[in-house]
């Protein structure tokens, strides 16, 4: 009896991907983001924060394409409208402000200049400035804002906690007292451009984070202020 011939496998060009058979479901695939998609996204963050600290939340989209090197096209097919650029400028900083807290606590042995440098690197990020986009009719209870503020509230929670275990920062004070300062320190006055002010905003910080040095060499009026008084009175 003739036995069947079978035949000899087809080579499979590395790249190439085999066709499903008929009737099979085919799991949809994401598309990756592009690099430069991923780049064009940033450089307009980050331009929009200035172009929000510099003229607030009805800042004209024109200047912010204009600062980002982009066109309004590649502005809107990134964030459709105002509120969308709004929400995704604080989540922006937000995050960063986060992963400030997390370096320093982790890249310095010393818990008070880790209070220092993440406190700074805050007030660069512009975090006192943007504090007025959460007024009107942003969404603060968005999701993914929720998410960021309680990562951020971990975050400082630890760097301050830490000093205050190692004896370095005033037990008496609140994470809710360091952000207000941050908040208020580096925050431009009504009027004055912030060019004119950011040259004061580090002078001023390190005079108030000198402050929280422990041993404390004053008595604080008053209870440490916490995340959870922040929100309550300012959202």
């Amino acid at each position: 009896m003739k036995r069947p011939t079978t035949a000899a496998p087809t080579a499979t060009a590395p790249d190439a991907v085999a066709e499903p058979a008929v009737g099979a479901s085919v799991p949809a695939r994401l598309p990756r983001p592009r690099a430069d998609a991923a780049r064009n996204r940033e450089r307009i963050l980050t331009a929009a924060r200035e172009v929000l600290v510099e003229h607030g939340s009805g800042a004209p989209f024109d200047e912010v394409a204009r600062r980002a090197g982009i066109g309004n096209a590649t502005l809107y097919r990134h964030f459709p409208d105002r509120a969308a650029l709004v929400h995704h400028v604080v989540l922006f900083v937000m995050d960063r402000v986060t992963a400030q807290a997390e370096d320093a606590l982790s890249g310095e042995p010393d818990a008070f200049v880790a209070l220092c440098r993440f406190t700074h690197a805050a007030a660069d990020e512009r975090i006192g400035a943007l504090c007025p986009m959460l007024a009107g009719d942003f969404d603060r209870d968005h999701p993914e804002l929720l998410a960021a503020s309680e990562a951020l509230t971990r975050a400082v929670e630890t760097l301050v906690t830490a000093g205050q275990g190692a004896g370095l920062i005033r037990t008496d004070i609140g994470v809710g007292d360091l952000m207000v300062a941050l908040s208020q320190l580096s925050r431009p006055l009504p009027g004055v451009t912030c060019g004119d002010v950011d040259r004061f905003v580090h002078r001023h910080l390190q005079l108030f984070l000198d402050g929280l040095r422990a041993p404390a060499r004053s008595e604080l009026p008053g209870e440490p202020a916490t995340f959870d008084d922040l929100r309550q009175k300012t959202m």
